[in-house]
């Protein structure tokens, strides 16, 4: 089987740094990139070399200007024409910081050949400026990274969900806080300071992958560093929805990342997602609770809900609570936890008479 390492990263300077690296380590590799250049134009060139030259280029059309699109449909087919000539050993895919290499991880394993393995997923941070990103407000946009014109993600939710998928977490230098923040973001990770050595490893199991990502699911780092700390809060009881709603701003301010499942008081059949990057939120609908639905199918909700679920299961409202991790730097635990604390709905209150601030953003859903 061909082994494939997929290499993202914002910055494109360090990540073709990065690339330059592995493939003058690959022996008979094959660098895979691709210039989005003219992604707005509706094209993206790829372009597959060794170390003594180009030996493939190609101009992908597209009606809708999307890198991981362009990816899509068309990088299997290379790599599995790569390993059919049985001349390399490896390929190293330059993913743009756009892309999604969760998406390719799992078309690699989708395919049937029996040809392809993705033995790593690696990602690049400019140590200069991540902090800063993670924890602002900026989007993609704004730091003129090549995307979809609709695409109106934050650069924190594309950092930080890039660094949650991979392997390795490869700092431009080193630096106690932004490794520290990798850790807290990816407990799972190893986090380096040069590529070296990687290539061979074989680290990526597709299937551990999506339990890390698992909509819902919290990141519980074994202990901070310094002044990166998170919080892991939990309340067996629902949040009440006005005063959640008021306290969201207050709630993220000056955080990196924050996730979980929520009970929300006026939403009583709906499992919410918390997804917070930067100062971006946004609370979706996973699905039903697992109190909600029959046995036969448990097998709709994630596997890490159901563990837990299987550990703490209430007895009169099932697998129902709020779960939180939230992640920054010189983070106010105490402050953080008690604000948290005067959201849930007291003892005394009742959601008969409750007012939904959220409803309008949940309507059209089945578990709402």
């Amino acid at each position: 089987m061909l082994p494939v390492t997929l290499l993202t990263g914002v910055d494109e300077t360090i990540r073709d740094a990065v690339a330059a690296t592995l493939l003058a380590e690959s022996g008979r590799g094959v660098l895979v990139r691709y210039d989005v250049s003219g992604l707005a134009a509706g094209s993206v060139t790829r372009i597959a070399r060794t170390r003594s030259g180009v030996i493939d280029e190609e101009e992908i059309r597209m009606g809708h200007p999307c890198v991981s699109c362009a990816m899509r449909g068309s990088l299997v087919a290379l790599l599995v024409s790569i390993a059919a000539t049985g001349k390399y050993d490896a390929v190293i895919v330059s993913v743009p910081g756009a892309g999604d290499t969760q998406a390719l991880a799992e078309e690699i394993a989708r395919d049937d050949s029996g040809e392809l393995r993705t033995d790593a997923v690696l990602t690049v941070l400019d140590t200069e400026t991540v902090v800063r990103d993670l924890t602002g407000e900026d989007l993609i946009h704004d730091r003129g990274i090549a995307t979809a014109a609709e695409d109106g993600r934050a650069i924190a939710e594309v950092i930080a969900r890039q660094v949650e998928y991979a392997n390795v977490v490869i700092l431009s230098s080193a630096d106690e806080t932004v490794e520290a923040l990798s850790r807290a973001i990816n407990p799972q990770a190893m986090v380096r300071t040069d590529a070296t050595g990687l290539l061979d490893l074989r680290l990526h199991n597709p299937d551990t992958a999506e339990t890390w990502v698992e909509p819902g699911a919290i990141s519980a780092p074994l202990q901070d560093g310094g002044r990166v700390r998170t919080l892991v809060w939990q309340s067996t009881r629902p949040f009440h929805p006005e005063r959640l709603y008021d306290a969201l701003e207050d709630l993220v301010n000056g955080t990196a990342r924050g996730k979980g499942t929520v009970w929300l008081a006026s939403q009583p059949h709906a499992r919410l997602g918390w997804d917070s990057f930067g100062t971006n939120i946004s609370l979706g609908v996973l699905g039903r609770w697992l109190a909600d639905l029959p046995a036969d199918r448990w097998s709709e909700v994630g596997q890490t809900h159901q563990a837990r679920s299987a550990l703490e299961w209430h007895p009169d409202h099932g697998d129902r609570a709020t779960y939180l991790s939230i992640t920054g730097i010189d983070l106010d635990i105490w402050e953080l936890e008690r604000r948290l604390d005067g959201c849930v709905l007291r003892a005394d209150e009742s959601t008969a008479t409750l007012t939904d601030p959220f409803a309008p953003y949940l309507e059209g859903s089945a578990a709402a």
